[in-house]
Order: C-alpha cells, then sequence, then structure tokens
C-alpha cells in the first residue's frame, strides 16, 4: 500500500489503519483477544502500519493487547493513542479532564502498556471545555519536548477548536468519524485540515460494523455493546426505524461492489480514501478473516460516476447522510 503522510510534519501511514476501538471488552461486546493479537501481526505482515488505539478502549485493555502483539516488531508500527479522560479507583471513566500534569501522568501509561519508550501520535481524545486549551497544548509540547511522543493532535475537534490550538503548538491530526452514512465532516472540518496540512484519521469507516455487511433485521447487540442503545456519536443510525432503511441501501451497496469484483467492506473503506483530505481510515479488526476482507479497499479508485452512483441509491432509498447536523463535541 502506497503511504500517506500527516501534513507536513513527515509522519506517514499506511492508507488504512487497524483501529482497536473493537478491542474493548467493555464496549463491544465479546471479544476474543487472542485472535485480536493474531490479526495485528498479520497486519503488519500485509503492510499495514499505523494501530490506533486509547486508554479509554477497555479501558486499558486495547492498549495492552496491542502492546503485546507488536513485542519484538514495535519499529515496523506508527503507534496512535489518546488520552484525556479521568477515572475513578475502580478503572471507570468518569468524565473529562486534560489539565495539563494529568495528561502527562496519563501519557506515561500508556507508554507501559504499550511497552514503547515513545508514542508515534498522541491525540486529546476530547476537548475538556472545563480547561483551557493551552492546558492540554502545553502537556503535549512538554511529552514531545522530552521525548515521550513524536507529534501530537487531536480528536473529535471542530474547526473552531482546532483553531484554538493553533497559538499554543502544533497539531497535525484530527480523528473523527466518517463514513457514507456520516458525512458531517465534509462541511468544514476536512477543508479545514487540508487547507492546513492537517492529517485526517477516519474513524468508523464502515459504520461501526453496518457498512460491512452482516447485520440484518433480526441482529440484536449484546447488552455491553455501546450500539445497542440506538445512536451512535449523535446519529440515529441503529435506532430500529433509521437502521431498517440503512439496511437497504447497504444491500444495493453490496450489489454495487459486486458488480466491481468486491464488497461492501471494501467499497465503504475506498470510498473514505477517495476524500483528498483523509490520511488512514480506521478499521476495528478483532480476527484475521475481518481483516482479510479489508485490505485491498487502498488500491480501489472510485470514479466520479461511482460515487454518484453510491449517491443516487442513498436518494433512492430516502436514508439521510446528515451533511447538515452538528458534530457531537
Amino acid at each position: 500500500m502506497k503511504s500517506r503522510t500527516f501534513g507536513n510534519s513527515g509522519l506517514a501511514s499506511s492508507p488504512i489503519g487497524f483501529g482497536t476501538w473493537a478491542l474493548s471488552t467493555t464496549q463491544y461486546g465479546k471479544v476474543d483477544l487472542a485472535e485480536a493479537s493474531k490479526a495485528i501481526r498479520s497486519a503488519l505482515d500485509q503492510g499495514i502500519t499505523l494501530f490506533d488505539t486509547a486508554e479509554d478502549y477497555g479501558p486499558f485493555v486495547a492498549e495492552e493487547t496491542l502492546g503485546n502483539a507488536l513485542e519484538g516488531r514495535r519499529d515496523e508500527a506508527t503507534i496512535v493513542t489518546k488520552v484525556g479522560w479521568d477515572y475513578n479507583e475502580a478503572g471507570k471513566n468518569v468524565g473529562r479532564n486534560s489539565n495539563r500534569d494529568y495528561l502527562i501522568n496519563r501519557a506515561e501509561g500508556c507508554l507501559k502498556r504499550l511497552k514503547t519508550d515513545c508514542i508515534d501520535l498522541l491525540l486529546i481524545h476530547y476537548r475538556d471545555h472545563d480547561t483551557p486549551i493551552e492546558e492540554p497544548m502545553a502537556a503535549m509540547e512538554q511529552l514531545e519536548a522530552d521525548g515521550k511522543i513524536r507529534h501530537h493532535g487531536v480528536s473529535n475537534y471542530n474547526v473552531e477548536m482546532m483553531r484554538a490550538c493553533e497559538p499554543h503548538g502544533r497539531i497535525i491530526a484530527n480523528q473523527v468519524g466518517y463514513h457514507m452514512f456520516d458525512r458531517r465532516m465534509e462541511k468544514e472540518v476536512l477543508p479545514y485540515c487540508e487547507t492546513q496540512a492537517i492529517g485526517f484519521m477516519a474513524y468508523g469507516a464502515l459504520a461501526f460494523g453496518l457498512l460491512a455487511g452482516a447485520f440484518s433485521p433480526d441482529t440484536e447487540f449484546a447488552d455491553n455493546d455501546w450500539r445497542r442503545n440506538g445512536s451512535t456519536f449523535g446519529l440515529p443510525l441503529f435506532e430500529r426505524e433509521h437502521f431498517l432503511k440503512e439496511l437497504k441501501v447497504v444491500e444495493k451497496l453490496k450489489a454495487f461492489a459486486s458488480d466491481h469484483g468486491r464488497t461492501v467492506a471494501q467499497l465503504a473503506m475506498a470510498w473514505v480514501l477517495s476524500h483528498p483530505a483523509v490520511t488512514v481510515a480506521l478499521v476495528g479488526v478483532r480476527n484475521d478473516e475481518e481483516l482479510q476482507s479489508n485490505m485491498s479497499a487502498a488500491s480501489w479508485e472510485l470514479t466520479d460516476s461511482d460515487k454518484s452512483e453510491i449517491d443516487r441509491i442513498f436518494r433512492e432509498e430516502d436514508v439521510s447522510t446528515y451533511i447538515d447536523a452538528p458534530q457531537r463535541i
């Protein structure tokens, strides 16, 4: 796979990144971590270089799994992780916290769990609205100066928030949800990232499983699966009425992909990667079979005609792409 660079930072990545939120045993149903570890090593063998995680995935489970899986092969991988949440003594997430000293301390925990002495890219997971932006930016600048991280960026930030960072340091990336069913980022965030040479990391490229093509009207989510509540980052994608309409779109997208000798998951990944501002499309992978089904998406270059046909399918089924909906921040 031809690599892409985060703006003018020099940090390069495979266009497809391995996302580890799906390894969160408290948020994504049942997970076989041994199979996931095999998939991580297989991803390296097949050219995936970027692995995205966060201390909150579990919490801590995904970082630990990734750190163990990459042992002995750390130099082949670009590691991205995220901080910015507070936890109680039981390890439960209790809210956002981006105070300078707190973030520096949290990063030390990330380093230990990932079994590395330097994180390639550290992101602020969400904007802490109770803390001035100079606090987390000062933490990131200090961690970079101390050699604990190579670069820093943000996640789930809108344009106003990214602009607020500028006087306090250079961010090289913003990681936000982006897929066929959620095009909110096309309105402001993606254009801003492109003009400011900020790398864009698209998470949820498969619409959190919807575009993997495995769901049916009978699909039920486990009690500990976050999709069970119906809402995904402020959008009603898994609420029953919307879900059933979206499945009709997926069936038509499957047929379109099949006509090109591809799967709907490969189509979804290729669609995200077709936007010029996107640096990497993240896909949640839990086993080698899921990994194999997505690998060839990076080589599929969609034409304008292809993308027009995709838009026509959405219009035909009267399914929203939510481009004017507010971003969840």
